[in-house]
Order: C-alpha cells, then structure tokens, then sequence
C-alpha cells in the first residue's frame, strides 16, 4: 500500500512539477540558441555596415565589443534564472540557503577575487570605451606585455591577435595600461637621417615639399587628415642629423603613411643627389619591399 502511495506520488510530480522542469531545461536551450542567433546577426550587422570601410567607426568597434559581452551577460541570467526555477519545482526552500549561500558567496569572494576583479575591470574598459573590435592595441600587464588588434573582448578576458597570428589571451584584471593606436587619429612618426656632409638647408626644403605633395599621394593621400610637418632636428650625431617628420593619420595607418613617406624621401633623396650612410640606408630601407609603380615601400 505504501510503495503504490509512493510511486502515485512520484507520478502525480513528474506530470506537474517534473514535467514544467523539463520545459524549463528545453526552454533554457532554445533560448540559449535564440540569443545566440540574435547576437550573431547583429555583429553580422555591424560587420555589413562596415564591410565597405577601410576603418571602423569608434561608434562600431565599441557596439560590436558591446553585442558579445551582453549575449554572454543574457545567457548567464537565463541559466540563473531556470536553475531557481528548477530549485523551486523540487522543493527546495530558498529562504534556507540564504545563509549558506552568504557564507559560500562570502568564501568564493575570498578565493575568486582575482575573477571578480576581472569583471569588474571589463566592465569599466567596455563602459569607458577604452577600446574595442578591431582596436590596435598594447596592453601592460604585471607579466609583460601584449599587442595586437582586438578579436573579442568579455567581462573577464581579451583577446588579441599578434602580427605573427598568434592568439594572446589576457585576464582583464591583469591590465594596468592600455595604449589604443587606433583610437580617433594617429600619428606618423619618421625620423630621417641626414648625412651631415649634405646641405642642411637643402635637405629640410626637400622635407617641407614632400610633406606637403604627400597630401595628394595615391596610395596614402586619403589616410592622411592634414598636411606633415617637419618638426626640425630631433638629434645631432657624428656623422648625421636626425630630422623629425610628423603627419595626422586616420586610427590604425600611420605605419602605412609612414612607409610610403620613407619611401617617397628616399627616391627624393637620391634624385638631389643627397647620399645617406650606409647605416642610415639601413635604417630607412627596413622592412621595405616594393610597391606596384616600383617604387619601395616598406
């Protein structure tokens, strides 16, 4: 009599409280799905809308960084949420693990300060807009040092992408600065050395020249938001003076300016007749490799 009380029992449960548990687990995964799918079709949205631009917006950067961390912040609500739920259908009283669950949270706080502080440091990067999708980045951190461009960025982690592919990922906690190179406009910077056999008169003309012709260059041109300047003599050595050129770029291509105007010196250089020193022709051709009307860049 009693073992058939006891299985009536469990079969009038689990055709109401087991099954609405169930529909919770199903409902959890469905929805689970949904914000996903959402999720991506609004990056697939933001990368559409900036599919035909060379750079992105800081408005984009900063909404695409923003989609991924609410879709995970969507998904963990859910799951709280279901697991209370799930909790009530077996009949667990949740005034009873107040206590409990302020002496385990007062424990986690102690032994996960570190993921805590993580969160809470993601949160203050996306919330100040520090920096985001696609940003070039250097982060310092109490280890060293990591750069790259930013593949995605969550409450706890970033993550970057080297120039040599590789995938650093970085616990937010651990940043103590972060320099963004390609926040709202960057800046070129080109040392030239010229040798101190040369004109210095001469040589600063050529400069002034070729930083204003720069400005209409068909391959940088349209990076470039104002007119270079030469800045003068940066240092003076033994057997050449360092002059100091800088130019305005837009976020992210003040290598690629940088290059093409290193080029453009040295043909110009050549054409009046400056001649560099050997170490100084090294210096200036590193890296540099030629373009398609044949002239070197880097």
């Amino acid at each position: 009599m009693t073992l058939h009380t006891d299985f009536s029992g469990i079969l009038k449960w689990l055709s109401n409280q087991g099954l609405e548990v169930v529909l919770f687990i199903l409902g959890a995964a469905l929805l689970t799905r949904a914000i996903g799918k959402i999720g991506r079709m609004w990056l697939a949205r933001i990368d559409a809308e900036n599919a035909d631009k060379e750079m992105w917006s800081e408005r984009s950067k900063h909404m695409h960084s923003l989609v991924q961390v609410l879709s995970y912040v969507a998904v963990g609500i859910l799951y709280v949420v279901v697991g209370i739920q799930i909790l009530l259908r077996f009949g667990v009283n949740l005034v009873t693990l107040v206590a409990p669950a302020t002496v385990l949270g007062a424990a986690l706080g102690f032994g996960a300060q570190r993921i805590v502080q993580d969160f809470l440091a993601g949160f203050f990067a996306l919330a100040e807009k520090q920096y985001g999708y696609g940003d070039i980045v250097e982060l310092t951190t109490s280890t060293g040092t990591a750069a790259g461009t930013v593949e995605d960025v969550t409450l706890r982690v970033t993550r970057l992408r080297t120039l040599d592919g590789e995938a650093v990922i970085v616990p937010n906690g651990q940043i103590v600065t972060a320099v963004n190179q390609s926040q709202d406009w960057a800046r070129a910077i080109i040392d030239v050395p010229v040798p101190n056999t040369a004109d210095m008169d001469q040589a600063q003309h050529i400069l002034t020249e070729i930083c204003g012709e720069i400005v209409d260059d068909e391959y940088v041109g349209v990076y470039i938001l104002d007119e270079p300047s030469v800045m003068g003599v940066q240092s003076i050595k033994l057997e050449q003076t360092i002059v100091r050129l800088l130019a305005r770029t837009k976020p992210g291509m003040q290598w690629e300016v940088g290059r093409r105007m290193r080029a453009v010196i040295l043909r110009r250089f050549r054409q009046e007749g400056i001649v560099l020193e050997p170490e100084a022709m090294t210096a200036i051709r590193a890296g540099m490799v030629r373009t398609d009307d044949g002239e070197e860049a880097q």
